[in-house]
């Protein structure tokens, strides 16, 4: 029996690395180790367990049966070395480097982002935010692994296995820009939002692909001219044609912090969406992710305020 004396528990990290990426050089990069670091290390891992745990195909490094079965056992095990070594940390605010990993959509980025970094620089001038989109089926098992500490956005496919917190309940409106012959009162009519050609925006947060969902259940279906991947295009195109676009509400008010947008209530009724923090129940308690989280709701949930 090999004994866990003799065991670089490094050679774990790369392994799960593997698992994950599929790719020596990208397992490499995330791990900051050059390529010839990588094949040594599933040399040694080779060695270690008996089998071959990846084979190179067209697609990337195939895990083996054995990598399979393993891969979960060495992911829970250093799931359990990330929390004891989290209580070994102090953290301290004003003087702490550490680096704290955000899931946000790009209209969250837009909206809350920087808020969030003026108050970070204000009270920890050293901390790191990294800030990455990561897709819905990613997120739960990115914060089991501490490749995320938070993700805020509309995900009700986390409630159940997530710790989790509501900031606030987010509505939509219709913004386009202002000119003769629009509606006045800040109200359209199903007509003229029929009439009209929309941009549509293919947001991978759920509640915007639910949008056109809730739209057809009401039998309302939109003449789309244009589709984006990002609301970040909207006021550009907005600004240069006659198209309405529909978007959440706080990011219609920050677009149109200059009053070049007409804004409207939907002429139909649709479901609130709402925005929610989580983080995984393994860190829960550490310290610094206590205090991340505080500043997370009381920075994002005041766009629960309406201006």
């Amino acid at each position: 029996m090999t004994s866990l004396d003799h065991i670089d528990l490094n050679l774990l990290r790369v392994f799960q690395a593997i698992v994950e990426e599929r790719s020596l050089t990208k397992a490499g990069q995330r791990l900051a180790l050059s390529q010839p670091a990588v094949s040594y290390a599933l040399g040694r891992l080779r060695t270690l367990f008996d089998d071959q745990l990846f084979l190179r195909t067209r697609s990337g490094m195939q895990p083996t049966p054995v990598a399979l079965e393993l891969s979960g056992i060495v992911g829970r095990a250093l799931d359990t070395v990330r929390e004891a070594l989290r209580y070994a940390e102090s953290f301290d605010p004003p003087v702490s480097t550490r680096t704290f990993r955000l899931s946000l959509s790009d209209a969250g980025e837009m909206a809350y982002l920087p808020a969030i970094c003026k108050v970070l620089h204000g009270q920890a001038p050293r901390v790191r935010l990294s800030v990455r989109p990561v897709a819905g089926q990613e997120i739960e098992d990115a914060l089991r692994s501490s490749r995320l500490d938070f993700a805020i956005g509309n995900h009700p496919q986390l409630l159940a296995s997530t710790r989790h917190q509501l900031l606030f309940e987010e509505d939509y409106v219709c913004m386009t820009r202002r000119r003769t012959g629009l509606p006045t009162g800040g109200k359209l009519s199903l007509e003229h939002f029929l009439a009209g050609s929309h941009i549509q925006v293919q947001s991978l947060e759920h509640s915007h692909r639910a949008l056109d969902d809730a739209l057809r259940a009401q039998g309302v279906g939109r003449n789309t001219a244009l589709e984006v991947p990002h609301f970040v295009a909207l006021p550009a195109i907005l600004t240069v044609t006659d198209l309405f676009a529909t978007l959440p509400r706080r990011l219609a008010r920050i677009l149109n912090q200059a009053n070049a947008f007409q804004i409207y209530d939907l002429p139909v009724k649709l479901p609130v969406a709402p925005v929610t923090m989580h983080w995984h129940e393994h860190f829960h308690d550490d310290d610094g992710i206590k205090w991340m989280r505080d500043l997370l709701a009381d920075v994002v949930s005041r766009f629960d305020q309406p201006a």
